[in-house]
């Protein structure tokens, strides 16, 4: 037996400390890395530390809300998003839930308009945490 929890391709989760729930992922595990949609990107300091602010539409249906984040700067790392192209990205580190597990996570911030999903969970996310169903959706959530 497993103690691992099953997830589909496609979950809700929450990022508490960004003050965002209820957001659809896309679980990829061709992925690496985890990565966010967000826009308005600016460096900014939290107690003396070098942080971004973001602007998040956590609800792909409606553009208009806004959440505006922010977070200390983790790490700079250049990643090679799924059309082959490289670019230097943002990464915070957040907790994050899913299915009643909360964990810390490191996600780089890109502009992901063109994707069909605002959030990509990568290898790296899932750890050694869950198993994915890629048959189903939505297993840990009441969607």
């Amino acid at each position: 037996m497993t103690d691992k929890l099953i997830i589909g391709n496609l979950e809700v989760c929450q990022l508490p400390e960004l003050a965002i729930s209820e957001l659809e992922v896309r679980v990829d595990t061709g992925a690496k890395t985890s990565s966010l949609h967000v826009d308005n990107i600016t460096k900014c300091k939290i107690d003396g530390k070098r942080a971004v602010q973001f602007d998040i539409h956590p609800d792909i249906h409606n553009v208009s809300k806004i959440v505006t984040c922010k977070a200390e700067i983790h790490d700079l790392r250049r990643i090679k998003s799924s059309n082959g192209t490289s670019e230097q990205r943002y990464v915070i580190k957040t907790p994050m839930v899913i299915g009643g597990l909360t964990f810390e996570i490191e996600i780089t911030l890109t502009d992901r308009s063109d994707m069909s999903y605002l959030m990509l969970l990568g290898r790296e996310g899932l750890s050694d945490r869950f198993l994915v169903d890629p048959s189903q959706v939505f297993l840990c959530s009441d969607k």
